[in-house]
């Protein structure tokens, strides 16, 4: 699991930088030789440039420094997710919006001086920046508390009185890996619609890879929780949408070993055998509710049902 979060921050880092230096070296042939690079607070117009390649590279330096200082700061602080996600997902937006407000006010300028103005821009970046934080924050709090292992030791008997909590989660790196590739062509063209190097045609493809890499991220992990209410399983890094089954409508719970070619493939799929979450081939947690299957591939898969059926058991008896 360390070795894929640390290829998602690699990933993610990689595609910020992308952003920032190919949105001006793209519209180089429309930029003038010098970029404003500030504006004053008081007119609100230009008062301060750059040459292109600096306006290029500058911010990329930033994010790249940015980036070694927070692996550093992870490295030796240990167990911290909430605080990189929220740095680095709101750094990444505020710079790569930022980047795309100063081409575009440059855009087709003969000279920096008649640049036009940012300031509503920058508004928009800062609300972006802050909400892409939380929601990193939040995500990567979510990560480490589902990163936990499931405990061991013998199979369980419930006393009378006593209420026992499962919990799983899996997750598909590839799948993530997917859902990043197509959620940074979506944001590679919103940017680059609205920095004004490509036409409206272009929001059709940000609206269609947008949405895929969000289907995609939700199906790429999973957490599964029996408690004495019954199952729950939650989808995506942020534990959204929620399933639930109550205790009294679960018939059974069985293990099963499933394949991604039996399931019809991988993520979130429904054919013959009923409604699989397939993030990785093997054992699955399998649930038999008003008449239909229910299946999600998570570790210690044996245990939670076992749990399950007590449960389910102790509701029937009821």
């Amino acid at each position: 699991m360390k070795q894929w979060t640390g290829w998602g921050v690699a990933g993610g880092a990689a595609g910020v930088l992308v952003l920032l230096v190919g949105m001006p070296v793209a519209a180089s042939g429309r930029l003038p030789d010098r970029l404003a690079t500030h504006w004053s607070a008081g007119s609100g117009g230009p008062d301060g440039s750059m040459p292109l390649w600096a306006a290029t590279l500058f911010p990329a330096l930033i994010w790249a420094v940015l980036v070694a200082g927070v692996v550093l700061g992870r490295r030796f602080a240990g167990p911290g997710g909430g605080w990189v996600a929220a740095t680095l997902a709101g750094a990444g937006v505020g710079l790569a919006g930022g980047q795309a407000a100063l081409v575009r006010a440059n855009l087709d300028r003969a000279d920096w001086r008649q640049a036009g103005s940012v300031t509503a821009w920058l508004v928009g970046v800062a609300v972006a920046a802050v909400l892409a934080a939380l929601g990193g924050a939040l995500a990567g709090r979510r990560g480490e508390a589902g990163a936990q292992p499931p405990a061991t030791g013998p199979r369980m008997e419930i006393p009378d009185g006593e209420r026992l909590v499962w919990l799983s989660r899996e997750s598909n790196p590839w799948l993530r890996l997917t859902s990043a590739v197509l959620g940074l062509v979506a944001v590679a063209g919103a940017l680059s619609a609205l920095a004004g190097l490509a036409d409206a045609a272009v929001w059709g493809l940000v609206a269609s890879t947008g949405s895929a890499a969000l289907a995609v991220l939700l199906c790429s992990s999973v957490r599964a929780r029996v408690t004495g209410d019954g199952l729950e399983v939650a989808f995506g890094p942020l534990g959204l949408p929620v399933r639930r089954w109550a205790a009294r409508d679960i018939e059974s719970a069985r293990t099963e070993n499933r394949t991604p070619s039996r399931a019809g493939g991988w993520g979130y799929r429904i054919n013959g055998l009923g409604t699989t979450v397939m993030l990785r081939g093997g054992e699955c947690l399998v649930i038999r509710a008003k008449g239909r299957d229910f299946a999600v591939s998570v570790n210690d898969a044996e245990r939670g049902a076992a749990l399950l059926n007590s449960v389910a058991g102790r509701r029937g008896q009821g």
